[in-house]
This record gives structure tokens, sequence and C-alpha cells, in this order.
């Protein structure tokens, strides 16, 4: 697990600034990952059939996709696997990809039935809007990445590295895009480590409060925006928030605060070290790709990308929010922003319709 290094006295503070490196698998740097293929999880002939069971048995039940369970999903060989993936992606390096999931054989809806059985393996989905989608598309909906109630993922723009509500996200590709798109991902604990060398200023200011947007998103009788520090130590473990589209978002309202030129300064470094090319790693989303990374270990973003004309053709990934049975402990301010996205009605479902 990342755990702090003690300090001198030899104790590890419970909450608060900890300019202390952090050890463990899951500092890692992109070049070296490079070089391996031990985080890509190629699925065999056996699993495949393993997964094509499973769906079909789900499906000759009428099974409502939000209420699969790992129960009804079985897969004999390949779901031992995926635990001990999952114990890698919370304990360890924090990200994996599964690749080798024949989409191109597939409806959309039993593709996404693969996938959310898959993703059973992984933790219990969670909304990730008021709509109360469990299953989310990222595509360009033709949305107005300017507008701040507009989330990036809706566009062709490019995103920033960021995390997400939950413990894990995960990502399936069913088609990419004719060209970008690309997924980039970063240890955001190698990043930590990275500007403690250096500016243990900046890692202080980003332990301190930042105020990010809901962008529409907040719980019932909420403020329209949410407190969190970028870096919080809590419990041993470094778990990082960020999202500077948020953070910058929220200066709309009038009684927040100005960014101070110092807040600015770190998140330019923190985002130029995810960026760095001796820090990032770079992948290539083929069609079937399922990518699980785990949110308070790793930053993720994505580049521009242009899309085909043809409709059928057009980037589509699905996404699951997953909240994991092996999670670590989170500070106060960090469940509030996990389990703040509800539905409005509570209605909860997997919609196959990205404009849904």
């Amino acid at each position: 697990m990342n755990r702090f290094q003690p300090d001198k006295s030899g104790s590890i503070p419970h909450s608060g600034h900890n300019l202390n490196p952090v050890e463990g698998p899951s500092v890692w740097y992109g070049p070296e990952m490079a070089q391996k293929d031990n985080w890509i999880y190629r699925l065999s002939e056996n699993e495949i059939a393993e997964i094509d069971h499973a769906i079909h048995k789900v499906r000759r039940r009428n099974l409502p996709m939000k209420d699969i369970r790992k129960e009804d999903f079985f897969l004999p060989k390949l779901g031992p696997e995926l635990l001990s993936i999952r114990n890698e992606i919370i304990e360890g390096r924090g990200f994996i990809v599964i690749r080798g999931f024949p989409v191109e054989d597939y409806t959309l809806e039993d593709a996404a039935t693969g996938y959310w059985g898959i993703g059973t393996y992984f933790g219990k989905a969670i909304s990730q809007n008021s709509k109360g989608h469990l299953l989310g598309h990222v595509r360009d909906i033709g949305n107005d990445p300017k507008n701040p109630l507009h989330r990036i993922y809706t566009t062709r723009e490019k995103q920033r590295y960021h995390t997400d509500s939950s413990d894990i996200v995960g990502l399936l590709c069913l088609k990419p895009a004719k060209s970008g798109g690309k997924s980039t991902i970063s240890s955001s604990d190698t990043v930590y480590n990275e500007m403690l060398k250096t500016r243990p200023d900046l890692v202080d200011t980003l332990s301190d409060t930042f105020y990010f947007d809901w962008k529409g998103e907040e719980p019932p009788g909420s403020k329209s925006y949410f407190s969190a520090r970028i870096f919080n130590n809590y419990d041993g473990f470094l778990s990082t928030t960020y999202d500077r589209n948020f953070i910058t978002s929220a200066q709309r309202f009038k009684e927040l605060p100005s960014l101070k030129p110092i807040q600015i300064e770190a998140i330019d470094m923190l985002e130029d070290l995810a960026n760095s090319d001796n820090i990032r790693l770079d992948i290539e989303f083929k069609p079937g790709d399922m990518q699980f990374i785990h949110n308070h270990q790793v930053l993720h973003a994505r580049t521009a990308y242009e899309d085909f004309a043809e409709p059928d053709l057009k980037r589509h990934l699905l996404r699951l929010w997953l909240t994991a049975p092996n999670r670590r402990p989170l500070p106060p301010e960090i469940e509030l922003r996990y389990n703040g996205i509800k539905s409005a009605g509570g209605n909860y479902h997997a919609s196959l319709d990205p404009n849904a």
C-alpha cells in the first residue's frame, strides 16, 4: 500500500499536512511502465467464453443491468483473477488495462452487460450525475466546453488531469476516435514526491482548502460548491482530489475568495509534472479495452480528438464509477464528494442512450 514514510519521531499523523514522501508500488514512472506489460491483462479464449456465457445467462433472466450483481455474473476462472486485479488497483500500482473483449461481436446492450458484469468484481456502481446514470457514456454530444454546467467528457475537447468522484473509474472502449483521444495517466503519489523534492511550499499549499464547483450536481440543500484539499493525508494514506476545471469554474461564485498566485503556481506545477515525459503513461485505446484506475492515487486525462462524420463510427466509451469493498479510509470532505451526486428522484438506471 502507498503509505507515508514516518517522520523522525516514528509517528504518522492522522490528518493534516505531511511533508514526507510516499513509498510503495503506487509510486511509478511512465517510461518504466511503458517498457513492461504487467499492467495489461489479456483475456484468453476461455475467459472470453466465460464472459459470453455469463452475458447470455443474465440476458435470459431479463435482469435489468443495474440489478446485476457479481453473484449473477459467475466467472469461474476469470472471477478470481479479477478480484486479484482489484486488490492490485486499490493496494498496489493503481491501474490496469484489460484487453481483448470482442465488442465488435456484440450488440451495444450485450457489450455493456459484459462490461457491467466485469465491473461488479471491482465494486458497486454509483451515480455519475443527478440523472442517476450508473453507466456513463463518454461521447461528444455537442455540448459547449466553455459552459460551466457542461462536463468536458461530453465534448471533443482535451480533458486536463483530474480525479473522479469514486474509488475506481472504469472505461470500456467501444469505438476509438478518428485521431486523438489518447488516454494518459500519472501517479499522483509520484507527482507529490517530485514536488516535495524542490517545492515543499507548494505541496503545503495543495494540502490546504480549495473550492470546487458542483456544476449543478450538488446534493439537495447544499451550496453550489464544495471544499477539499488536493493532497490529503488521512490515516497514513495520501489521497488526491483534483480537477482544475471544477476549481476555476468555482471562481464564478462571488462569495468565494479569488485563487492566490501561489495556489495557481501550485496547480500549474502539479499539472506540468503529471504531463511530463518522465512521469505520464500514454495509452492508446483499442476496441474492447477496459481501463480501471484508482482515483485516489492516479490522475487521468485525455487528449483532444477528431471524430468520424458517420454516427456509427464516432468515438464512444462506457464509464463506471465504482465503490470498492476494500476501499481505503477517506476524510469527510472527500466522502461528501463521492456520496454527493444523487439522482433527484432516486431513479438510478443504466441507460444505453448517451443523450438520456
